[in-house]
Formats: C-alpha cells, sequence, structure tokens
C-alpha cells in the first residue's frame, strides 16, 4: 500500500479503480520567421485565438442544465484571460517585433504572466496562473495543430472511476461529472483554483497537488481518494478499505445536513446570530455566493480592475463592476476593499514601487494616499455604487490615525462634489478599516473610535507579527494562527470594537478554517468573511455551539502558557463536540 499527500480541496471519500488521463507535454517550438511572414505569422496566431473563443463560446452554451452556475462564470473566466493583453495583443508584438514564431512568442509572453501570480502572496490570486496556462494550452494546441480541438477528448467510459491527471481545465471537471467518474487526482492545482471550487460545487471528492501522481499510478489500480485530509492511497489493504467505508458513509450523511443548512440562520444554541459573509475577486465569483445564500459580502477585492493593463481602469468602467455586485445582493452588505496593490498584487500601470522589501514598502493606503488621481477616481465610483445597496467602504492596512483622518477628508471632499453635481450616494456609508498590521492591533481601541467598523486581515496580521514570509518554504512552518501573540491581537481587536460598539468582521483565511470557529465564537467574533466554499461548514459549526460555554473555553485557550497545551485545548474545543456545543 502506497500513500500520497496532496491539497484535498473537495470533502468526500471515494473508493474505485484509476484511470490515468495521460496528455502529451506541448512541446513548442521556437523559430525565426522570414519578415516577409510575420503579417501571416500574425494571421496564424489570431485564427488560433479565435478559434479557442469559438471552442470556449461553444462549451458554455452546451453545459448541461443541471451542472452548477460556476460552470459557466468559470468558462467566462477563461474567456476574459483569452482576451487579456498579454494573451491576446502582446505576442503579436513579439511577433512583428523580434520575428518569433507564434507558439513561442504567446508562450514567452503566458510565463511572464504566470510568474506575476506565482509571486503573489494572496493564495487566491496566486492560483489564477494555473487558469492562464490552461487558457494558453488551448490557444497553443490550436496553433500546433490548426485542424484539432484546443483539448484532448475524454475517454467515454469512466463511469465510477477515479481520474488521475496532470491538470483538468473547468471544462474538463464538468464533462468527466457527467461522465460519472467518482473522484480526480491531480499533479497540479490550488486549494482555491476554479477547478477545485467547481469540484466542491459539483460534489466531486478531489485532491490536488499530488505531485507524481500521473507517474506512481498505473490504470485499474484501486484508490481511496480522502478530499478532506489530502490523501490518496494506493492499492490498500482490506482493514483500510473497511475504515473508509464507514467514513465515507459518515461524510454523505454531513454533506446532506449541509445542503440542508443554505436556508437556515447561522445562530448558536444559545441565541447568538453569527453574520457569514463571503470573500469575491470578481463580479463572476457571485455565482458561489449565491449557491450558499451568504449573507452578504465581507470582502470584495478590486485589485483584479487594475491588474495585466498598462492604464488604471476609469471610473465608469470601476462603477459598472461594483454596482453588478451590489445590484444581486439587495439590502446585504457590500463591502468594497480599496486597491490594494503593491508586495504580492502588481499591476503594469506606471505606479511607484519599493524594491528592498514590497511588503513592508509603499502599498495598499499608503499608496493610495501617494497617488491621489488613482485613489480619488476609485472612491468616487464607490461612492455612487453606494446609492444603489447596502455598500461598506473598507481601508486594507491602516497603521496611524493620520490614515484614517485623511481618508475620510477624501471621502467628505468627493461627497459634497458629487452633492454638488446632483449625483447619488449614500451620506452615511460606513467607513470601516482593516486590522492587518500589529500596530493597528494594539491601537484598536484608537481606531475603533474613528471607523464604523473593524474587519481583521489573518493572512498579513499573522505574516508581519511573526516576521515571516508564508509563501518562503524555508521558513512557512512558523505560520500558525493559534500562536499566542496573534491570537492576542485578535481578541484585542474584537475587545476594541465590542467597546466601541462597532461590528467587527474576520476575512482573512482563519475565517473560513473550520479548526478555529468554536475558537473564534468563543473570543466574541460574530462576524465571518471566507471562500464561499466554506460557507456552509462553518454554518453548521455555529448552529451546534453555544457561546457561553465556547466563551470558557477560549479563555482557557487565551491563558495557555505553551504552544502544545494550547493546540491540545483547541483540540479538545473541536474533538469534544458535544461538550463544545454545551450539549
Amino acid at each position: 500500500m502506497l500513500a500520497l499527500h496532496g491539497k484535498g480541496v473537495s470533502n468526500g471519500i471515494a473508493i474505485g479503480r484509476a484511470y490515468v488521463l495521460r496528455r502529451e507535454r506541448l512541446k513548442i517550438p521556437e523559430y525565426v520567421v522570414p519578415a516577409e511572414l510575420v503579417e501571416n505569422e500574425v494571421r496564424r496566431f489570431l485564427t488560433a485565438v479565435e478559434s479557442t473563443r469559438q471552442e470556449l463560446s461553444g462549451i458554455r452554451d452546451h453545459i448541461p442544465p443541471d451542472a452548477p452556475v460556476e460552470a459557466a462564470s468559470f468558462i467566462d473566466t477563461h474567456l476574459l484571460i483569452l482576451n487579456d493583453t498579454m494573451v491576446s495583443e502582446a505576442p503579436i508584438k513579439d511577433i512583428r517585433g523580434n520575428q518569433w514564431n507564434a507558439e513561442f512568442a504567446l508562450k514567452t509572453q503566458s510565463d511572464r504572466l504566470v510568474a506575476v501570480f506565482e509571486a503573489m502572496e494572496d493564495p487566491y490570486l496566486r492560483n489564477k496562473k494555473v487558469d492562464v496556462t490552461q487558457v494558453v494550452e488551448r490557444v497553443l494546441r490550436h496553433l500546433l495543430n490548426p485542424d484539432g480541438r484546443g483539448d484532448e477528448p475524454l475517454p467515454e467510459e469512466l463511469e465510477g472511476r477515479v481520474v488521475v491527471a496532470n491538470d483538468l481545465a473547468p471544462a474538463d471537471t464538468v464533462a468527466l461529472k457527467n461522465k460519472g467518474i467518482t473522484a480526480f487526482i491531480t499533479n497540479l492545482g490550488g486549494p482555491i483554483s476554479h477547478t477545485a471550487i467547481l469540484s466542491r460545487s459539483l460534489g466531486i471528492p478531489a485532491i490536488v497537488a499530488v505531485h507524481g501522481a500521473t507517474r506512481y499510478i498505473d490504470n485499474d489500480d484501486e484508490l481511496i481518494v480522502d478530499g478532506k485530509r489530502g490523501v490518496l492511497f494506493v492499492a490498500p489493504d482490506r482493514i483500510v478499505v473497511a475504515e473508509y467505508e464507514k467514513r465515507a458513509r459518515k461524510i454523505a450523511r454531513l454533506q446532506h445536513e449541509l445542503e440542508a443548512l443554505r436556508t437556515s440562520e447561522a445562530v448558536t444554541r444559545d441565541g447568538i446570530a453569527v453574520q457569514l459573509l463571503a470573500n469575491i475577486e470578481l463580479p463572476e465569483d457571485m455565482a458561489g455566493v449565491h449557491q450558499v445564500l451568504a449573507g452578504g459580502i465581507g470582502l470584495y477585492r478590486t485589485e483584479f480592475l487594475f491588474m495585466n493593463r498598462k492604464t488604471p481602469p476609469d471610473e465608469e468602467e470601476q462603477f459598472a463592476a461594483y454596482v453588478k455586485v451590489i445590484r444581486e445582493l439587495p439590502g446585504r452588505p457590500v463591502t468594497i476593499r480599496t486597491l490594494d496593490l503593491g508586495a504580492d498584487k502588481r499591476a503594469d500601470i506606471d505606479l511607484p514601487t519599493t524594491a528592498v522589501n514590497p511588503a513592508l514598502g509603499l502599498r495598499a493606503v499608503r499608496l493610495c494616499l501617494q497617488e491621489l488621481a488613482l485613489f480619488k477616481v476609485q472612491l468616487r465610483a464607490i461612492l455612487r455604487a453606494s446609492a444603489f445597496g447596502n455598500v461598506r467602504l473598507m481601508i486594507p492596512m491602516l497603521s496611524n490615525l493620520d490614515e484614517i483622518s485623511r481618508v475620510v477628508e477624501l471621502v467628505r471632499e468627493i461627497q459634497e462634489e458629487l452633492r454638488r453635481n446632483g449625483i447619488g450616494f449614500d451620506a452615511n456609508i460606513p467607513i470601516g478599516g482593516m486590522i492587518e498590521v500589529p500596530a493597528a492591533a494594539v491601537s484598536a481601541d484608537l481606531f475603533a473610535a474613528h471607523l464604523d467598523f473593524l474587519s481583521i486581515g489573518t493572512n498579513d496580521l499573522i505574516q508581519y507579527t511573526l516576521a515571516i514570509d508564508r509563501v518562503d518554504d524555508t521558513v512557512n512552518y512558523l505560520y500558525d494562527p493559534l500562536h499566542p501573540s496573534v491570537l492576542r491581537l485578535i481578541a484585542m481587536t474584537i475587545d476594541a470594537a465590542d467597546k466601541q460598539g462597532i461590528p467587527v468582521a474576520m476575512c482573512g483565511e482563519m475565517a473560513g478554517d473550520t479548526r478555529y470557529t468554536r475558537l473564534l465564537l468563543g473570543l466574541g467574533l460574530r462576524e465571518f468573511s471566507m471562500h464561499p466554499s466554506a460557507l456552509l461548514e462553518i454554518k453548521k459549526i455555529v448552529r451546534e455551539s453555544s457561546v457561553a460555554d465556547l466563551k470558557n473555553h477560549s479563555a482557557q485557550v487565551m491563558g495557555a502558557r505553551d504552544a502544545r497545551t494550547l493546540q491540545a485545548l483547541v483540540d479538545h474545543m473541536n474533538g469534544d463536540g458535544d461538550q463544545a456545543a454545551g450539549e
């Protein structure tokens, strides 16, 4: 028996025979095109792009009616990537300027774009490199085989099989589900790639980033897929099979319970209401929000509007993007975070940069307050959009009160301009700040006096508190949400907001991690914002918990003197479900 490990992206247990989907790696030719044939090469490239566009559009038009709504939005995202200038226009400049063949020009630009995403700290953005690669490979296949398809046809006989592949595009995932597969494994991928999200929506157990899976697994090998723990067993013995069959029945019951919770309120056993919100990146991400009936948007990242372009978006483009989301959630809060470029999120537009250490340099609100022309356009767009719903304005990476004062002053100035011009806006739009710098957490009581709400960004808060880069393999083992210093900063922030009488949310990855839900409830957190796929499981924990009992458990955690004791106490909160829930 062989055990392989990866990232579990879709809960569930699957037991079945392997089908290894071996797709040949594309061999990209590199040559100089004669000057007189350069325009022919450009036309060949444009033909391949158009063929890919028609192919993706055709896939979208033929998505089965019972497929989840995410399927169409993910195909739309691939179409958007296809229209990105680095994919559809930049290669043409290399063909003409360097006389490169179309395949090499496209691959070069793709590598540059992927490198940008790989350098990002935000896992949501970093995983978009997978979608870029999938789109580019479709175009390359059309270039290499003009009479063929941009993908390879899937085999017909896959009923009950576990598909093992290097990677899968969202379109592949939908097609495989329709062929009756029980699970899939990929060498590549990340937990928040579109394919991973779609696997969760489709209810397919899946593990990604199982490096070497296609090398170690042969067709017809018996496999056990543990989609929660990210463990894959090859040729398991009968004892292991029996244990996992038992677990599979238990998970099936849990999934049925979660689906039944979609319309239920997130209220604890002792009557405490908890607000469960969603984080989104693009307007197209709203499909997942509707799927779980989230209470609103706790974090609407706006960086996507500014990335991979030479000039920033104008006011109308931003306004349209914000209103699109707001109109889909009438009455529910939509928290729009202002531009958080810098550090791991870069743009091609001409902005100041800090070369030595971008994470500690000119980024987020610091950059916006220096580039006022850029910032004012975004604030105008958000304020105009606030007339269409329940909008909250959130400022990232605040570290001192002067930044708050300057932002509030700008907002009031722009509101007066809009008023003079007869343009509608919410005069009482709540203005909040992200607590992601230790200095902000320590001074949360001061910040709370000048803001309408706070939101804890745990990703950066943990990184800055522990002085580690979580994407650096040599030190990321130190990234610990349960470090006493991190927990104390979180508790200080919640306490400061409570004393001031303003809401406090958490929008970092910690908010969507079931290991910490009970602890955070015990510390007083009442607003969680997370990836939509995590929401129902968090809701289940909320509904099974008693805050009165969790307060006692959380107090014990906060009083722990060493990491081992602290972890044991948290495990006790989670493992002894009846006691933690107050039964």
